[in-house]
């Protein structure tokens, strides 16, 4: 049983820090010291793996990598100082260390129809089928269609089956030219096939083309926790789908509704 959850759930071991090695005391010395000898003993594996962080200059670089653990599906960072001061202290809070987290009061009330534009394999129990789907809104003034997030959320058994049938009539040898992408997925998809999508929230974005510097300069928009809602839209046309304009709209709306509590 055991070994069947491994399989259909697989895990990893992400490390982050380290104290003690070899009868050594770390806590005593700085953030980049115990960071280089965490690199150095951890040996990455499928199953093992070093935590994902970035040594920052400037609040740009930083925002960056913040907007890019929310894409992730992160609740946030952990900003750690690194200076001779960034020392281990168990228990204590302070300056050293600050947690940044989204604020999750904003969330999307309507659904919107998004055109698949690509897919990627399935691991696990959706192994030999698609486990997600690159999904994109149609900007009619460029008549091209721009990527607003991968969706592997609310399929049933059945439904993948049945879109992944659907999807590999659909594959491409390389991106469909009226494809606007930064996420590169497993299979490019003629655009063509709509689904119905529900999603948390729509965020600043640095991997989805949705509405490019139009929000913020280097920035798309993107829909976070995004799900399918078992609904095909067989009866709309990929230039039917939900525009970029109206993604834009749905942003600021819940900007007024965070500023207004």
């Amino acid at each position: 049983e055991i070994e069947k959850a491994a399989e259909e759930y697989p895990v990893a071991l992400y490390f982050f820090d380290i104290l003690y090695v070899d009868g050594e005391d770390l806590t005593t010395q700085p953030l980049p010291v115990r960071r280089k000898k965490l690199e150095e003993i951890v040996v990455e594996g499928e199953r093992m793996k070093l935590s994902t962080g970035r040594f920052v200059e400037t609040p740009m670089e930083g925002e960056k990598f913040f907007a890019e653990a929310v894409e992730a599906g992160c609740e946030g960072v952990m900003i750690k100082s690194v200076d001779e001061e960034s020392v281990y202290r168990a228990g204590a809070r302070g300056w050293q260390w600050i947690k940044l987290k989204r604020d999750y009061r904003s969330e999307m009330i309507d659904t919107v129809d998004l055109v698949v534009v690509g897919a990627f394999h399935g691991r696990g129990r959706r192994k030999g089928r698609f486990g997600a789907l690159l999904m994109a809104v149609y900007n009619p003034e460029k008549d091209v269609f721009q990527t607003v997030c991968k969706v592997g959320s609310g399929f049933k058994d059945v439904d993948l089956e049945t879109l992944t049938e659907r999807v590999n009539r659909l594959r491409l040898d390389a991106k469909h030219p009226r494809v606007e992408a930064l996420m590169e997925p497993d299979v490019w998809v003629q655009p063509s096939l709509v689904l119905e999508i529900i999603g948390a929230e729509v965020t600043l974005s640095p991997v989805h083309t949705c509405a490019w510097d139009v929000v913020k300069q280097g920035y798309g928009l993107g829909i976070r926790f995004p799900r399918f809602t078992g609904r095909v839209r067989d009866d709309k046309k990929p230039e039917d789908a939900t525009t970029d304009s109206e993604i834009v709209e749905m942003y600021r709306s819940q900007l007024k509704k965070v500023e207004a509590e």
